[in-house]
């Protein structure tokens, strides 16, 4: 059995059938236990107090928005390397996901980083490259609907993925390359030192998992959506010339 099987769109439409409703269920049992957990079962920190527990909505969300745009990548290179035309679609139906997870940890943040930095944005080299990221997932979506033939249109946006990725690696590693800026570090690390606390870690990694599973649930949705809309298209276009 290879990979590339469901690459084919009924293979395709036959495994995410039956995969969807499990993938819904644990997203909805994750994201109910852990924010249920962060929110209410969690103590105030000491410094930050309750608006600490914007963590279980800001950090998953952030994460998702640019491991969406990876998503993206890796789906727009298997386009342009082989032609697979649900890795297209994917990527498609990929972008909105990943704007809306965008939007939310940007307001999110902005949420945190009043009480916190006492103002509501601030040109920080993480902040502003998520920003521009956030611009890239507008103006990917936009080239979708502007082209009509969709695999010029798949083709462009791939292009425009690959620009794309160097502001979502900057998004991740600004903290890094800059040492300067208001935005704290990472606040997941394999360096045990540079996690928070564990009242907080644990309900955060629920909350993450949550947030995963629901990326996987809405992508298979929306992809499967794309694929019946290019089958109708494919009908009507073929009913036309009949």
């Amino acid at each position: 059995m290879s990979i590339w099987e469901y690459a084919n769109p009924k293979k395709f439409m036959q495994t995410s059938a039956g995969v969807l409703p499990f993938v819904w269920g644990l997203a909805a049992a994750c994201l109910g236990v852990g924010l249920v957990w962060g929110f209410f079962l969690t103590p105030d920190d000491f410094r930050q107090g309750s608006t600490v527990k914007i963590i279980y909505l800001h950090v998953p969300a952030a994460m998702m928005a640019i491991n969406a745009w990876v998503m993206m990548l890796v789906t727009s290179l298997i386009w342009l390397v082989r032609r697979h035309h649900v890795s297209a679609l994917a990527a498609k139906a990929a972008a909105p996901v990943g704007l809306t997870f965008t939007v939310i940890a940007l307001v999110t943040g902005a949420f945190w980083g009043q009480p916190m930095w006492g103002t509501w944005w601030a040109w920080d080299p993480r902040l502003t490259s998520f920003l521009i990221l956030t611009l890239f997932y507008l103006g990917y979506i936009a080239l979708w609907q502007a082209v009509e033939n969709p695999d010029t249109a798949a083709d462009l946006t791939a292009v425009l993925c690959l620009v794309g990725s160097v502001f979502a690696l900057l998004s991740r590693y600004a903290v890094l390359f800059w040492n300067q800026g208001l935005h704290q570090g990472a606040s997941l690390s394999l360096d045990k030192e540079e996690n928070v606390a564990d009242v907080f870690w644990f309900p955060l990694l629920v909350c993450i998992a949550g947030f995963v599973l629901l990326f996987v649930a809405l992508v298979l949705m929306r992809t499967r959506t794309e694929i019946r809309a290019r089958r109708m298209a494919a009908l009507l276009a073929r009913e036309r010339l009949a």
